[in-house]
């Protein structure tokens, strides 16, 4: 590992860091290798890129790019995920909707509801409910950097206006409990709206068992959201949906939501092509899983305490300011994810191509030698 250097790894040809990523998988990345030195490992975005299916999918609506999206576009995809989801239609509302969901939950009712969050997190929601006197109620994570349910309960009361959680959380990775996490959001959502955000749900392989879809069905007043930027790859055409309970569904859509002119045209397509292509976010999964565990390797032969992160990122304890870490790894060419307060000596780090995963790793290791020097 001496001898390797970045450029070295970033100058091979597309069809060797394709190959490379997992033997006999089938899955090859559609993106040539970054064209500057910087390995950009911080946004949690899909190394591995989105279907085959998705690029003639776009290529297909090119010669209508002048028109709008369409109401038929808006009713197959709602279709299709319906399908999916095993929910009803009149359940499913497309679009990017945490903010605008934010927006609503603050709103209805006026100001001064709670929205009682783990912290850190992803906070669109909860920002958006400030916006229009939301407040938030954060409550830190548990001993093993998951969603501290009991804390969460015990903030319930008559001011609370909704519940958000994101499962597996975002920074550090953790799953809950199932039969735990589903136990609480019953409860939960008897006092209030409760959302659950699954954007990485997807990269586990009991997906279909853990999420939590089954209580929407059920009926609880139980929201789940989730977006094609991560497994699917989709992050340049950011679109997502939330399956909610059929009243509140209708009054999100009658607001706007899921509208066919915002959520436009090669969006909608790439969706429903991604969608279709079970087997390559199988592929994507096991790929994820194989250089996940390279991570895990390193940081335990380094002896640096890690989350059990089961998504398409890692989250380790550096003993180390992070801004510093992160200083000196983008130095030698990558760059990691911001700092999350209150974890202050804790990295977060995007699993890439396995090309970029071997560079990442190397700039850690070099990192944690100079500090030590």
């Amino acid at each position: 590992m001496e001898s390797l250097t970045r450029r070295s790894l970033l100058k091979k040809s597309s069809l060797a860091v394709a190959m490379e990523f997992l033997p006999g998988s089938g899955v090859t990345s559609p993106i040539a290798p970054p064209q500057s030195d910087l390995v950009h490992l911080n946004l949690n975005e899909n190394a591995f890129g989105p279907s085959p299916k998705v690029r003639p999918a776009i290529e297909r609506e090119f010669a209508r790019l002048s028109r709008y999206g369409d109401n038929k576009a808006v009713e197959a995809l709602t279709g299709q995920i319906a399908d999916y989801e095993r929910v009803d239609p009149a359940q499913v509302v497309l679009g990017e909707n945490l903010g605008a969901l934010g927006l609503y939950l603050g709103s209805e009712g006026g100001p001064g509801g709670e929205f009682i969050y783990s912290t850190p997190g992803y906070l669109a929601l909860i920002d958006s409910a400030s916006r229009v006197g939301g407040i938030g109620v954060p409550v830190p994570l548990n001993g093993k950097y998951e969603n501290d349910l009991l804390g969460l309960r015990a903030q319930l009361n008559a001011k609370t206006r909704a519940v958000y959680l994101i499962n597996p959380h975002n920074p550090t990775g953790t799953v809950s409990d199932d039969k735990s996490f589903k136990d609480f959001l019953r409860d939960a959502s008897d006092h209030a709206a409760v959302i659950v955000d699954e954007a990485y749900l997807e990269f586990t392989p009991d997906f279909w068992t853990r999420s939590a879809v089954s209580l929407v069905r059920d009926g609880a007043n139980v929201l789940v959201f989730r977006t094609f930027d991560k497994i699917h790859g989709l992050a340049g055409l950011p679109i997502g949906y939330t399956l909610a309970p059929k009243k509140l569904a209708a009054t999100l859509r009658g607001q706007g939501l899921g509208d066919a002119e915002s959520l436009g045209r090669l969006n909608m397509a790439a969706a429903s092509a991604a969608l279709s292509d079970r087997d390559h976010t199988d592929r994507v999964r096991i790929a994820v899983a194989s250089e996940r565990q390279k991570w895990f390797l390193l940081l335990e032969e380094l002896r640096i305490p890690h989350t059990q992160s089961v998504t398409n990122f890692v989250f380790f304890d550096t003993a180390r300011p992070q801004v510093e870490v992160a200083a000196r790894m983008k130095e030698q060419g990558v760059q990691v994810a911001r700092a999350f307060s209150p974890y202050s000596n804790w990295v977060r780090v995007t699993i890439g191509t396995p090309t970029e995963n071997e560079i990442a790793r190397h700039a850690l290791r070099q990192t944690l030698r100079q500090n030590k020097g």
